[in-house]
């Protein structure tokens, strides 16, 4: 499998994330207000899938003093203001943007030692801060903790502008008064070798809480979004968000996404992407998107939900990049090995069209692909109608197929080529409410129309199955 991103992939876990919550933009956030606690000693721990943007975002902290976030240069970084000041920043970069990462921070300025004051732990390696570090004086004090100050999650420091728009969360802890270790809270996985969340047992404090995101309320109660499931009951308030951010998108099963690093090396204009890279915009000039998880075996289903269709040469896109005839470029049907369905209804590649195909397509259609890369089919469907009276079961047959392909090669889905394309992916976590949600046969996805039999969501766990 190429493309194939970090969080636990494998398809049984002791311990399984059920949901996470998907940021749409920068005015999404979720607010406490703290009490007394442990100003010195704290440790903070969560699960982050980022959109690989490179503009200044916080992933949270405090109103007037304290941020984690991320810089401008994917660094992470953590800011302390006040008269015993620190700005910690990290050497490595964090800009994968198909990757779950496990960040934990374990505060503790009663240490003698400068660099024990302040713990960074990335996928449950430690790591050091760079050489420009300042640490936090020993025994000062922090806003987190602080009585009638709010903890702000998606949101910081009044100086960070920015929010963190377009990222997930998952199994957001909080620990006053402890300074634990990445183990507390994961673990690796004895056959594959990769970090992976664990239940996390400790002892939470004052201030403490863990958020699972199992809830889709938008009040601050154990119905809401922003639910504490740690016996505290420190429920969050909630801002500018809405049950369909609460996704299955999580470290034990990654579903994928667009590639935001992919389109920015479009030979053409990178779309701009929103709701945690599921929603594009290809704006005015040739652009494409591509998914974050490629396949080279299977059979796999993923609906697309179109929002503008202006110009009659754009469309859906598959991508063979396995022997040299893919491309990176945006104009994939240029290609020999580049496949698309326009919204003619016209399928084409290698730089021209083909007899009709199918029927037209326009705004608020749910165009539907299936890829069988066991027998090396291509379908589409508007609509749960598949065109040229396609049977994606036929197998070997093929029977209305829009394309032969090369089974066993990677192939990427995608849209794109010429202006004006907008719309939402669906590769199982939708950005949008269907009017019924209907999951593989494996229980995974929540696509409008049920995916033909023995198709399956692009996501690691059917990956480690099927792929």
């Amino acid at each position: 499998m190429a493309f194939l991103i970090g969080g636990a992939n494998s398809l049984t876990a002791a311990y399984d994330v059920e949901n996470s919550l998907r940021f749409p933009g920068e005015s999404a956030e979720l607010t406490r207000e703290q009490d007394a606690g442990n100003r010195k000693t704290w440790t903070c721990s969560f699960w982050l899938k980022d959109n690989a943007s490179t503009s200044k975002k916080p992933f949270w902290g405090t109103p007037s003093e304290g941020d984690f976030f991320f810089m401008n240069n994917n660094k992470l970084n953590f800011q302390h203001e006040g008269s015993s000041g620190s700005n910690l920043s990290t050497v490595r970069l964090l800009r994968d943007p198909s990757a779950w990462y496990h960040l934990v921070i374990a505060s503790d300025t009663t240490q003698g030692t400068a660099a024990n004051r302040f713990k960074l732990y990335i996928n449950g390696s430690q790591y050091t801060w760079d050489d420009a570090t300042t640490y936090p004086a020993e025994d000062s004090e922090f806003k987190i903790c602080q009585d009638g100050e709010n903890f702000r999650i998606n949101a910081g420091h009044a100086n960070v502008t920015s929010g963190g728009s377009q990222i997930y969360m998952a199994d957001f802890a909080f620990v006053d008064g402890t300074a634990y270790a990445a183990s507390d809270f994961g673990e690796t996985d004895e056959d594959s070798g990769i970090w992976k969340p664990k239940k996390p047992s400790v002892t939470w404090g004052t201030n403490g809480f863990f958020l699972e995101f199992k809830q889709t309320g938008t009040s601050a109660n154990a119905s809401g979004m922003g639910a504490d499931t740690s016996g505290n009951g420190l429920h969050f308030t909630v801002t500018d968000l809405a049950a369909i951010d609460v996704t299955t998108d999580t470290p034990t099963n990654n579903f994928a996404t667009i590639n935001s690093i992919w389109a920015g090396l479009s030979a053409r204009v990178a779309p701009t992407l929103t709701e945690g890279n599921t929603q594009v915009d290809h704006g005015s000039t040739d652009s494409g998107a591509w998914s974050t998880i490629i396949p080279a075996n299977g059979k796999w289903y993923a609906e697309f939900k179109a929002t503008n269709t202006s110009s009659n040469t754009m469309g859906i896109a598959v991508q063979n990049l396995t022997d040299g005839e893919g491309s990176w470029r945006a104009d994939t049907y240029q290609n020999a090995k580049g496949y698309m369905f326009f919204m003619t209804g016209n399928t084409g590649n290698n730089g021209g069209y083909t007899t009709s195909y199918g029927s037209a397509w326009s705004d608020d259609d749910i165009i539907g692909t299936a890829m069988d890369l066991t027998n090396g089919k291509l379908y589409f469907a508007i609509n749960n109608t598949w065109q040229n009276s396609g049977d994606p079961t036929s197998g070997a047959t093929g029977t209305g197929a829009a394309y032969s392909i090369d089974a066993g090669d990677f192939h990427a889905l995608g849209s794109g080529y010429k202006s004006d394309l907008r719309g939402q992916w669906n590769f199982g976590n939708p950005p949008y409410a269907n009017s019924s949600d209907a999951a593989d046969a494996d229980g995974y996805g929540a696509f409008e129309f049920a995916p033909p039999s023995g198709y399956f969501a692009l996501c690691t766990k059917n990956l480690a199955e099927y792929g």
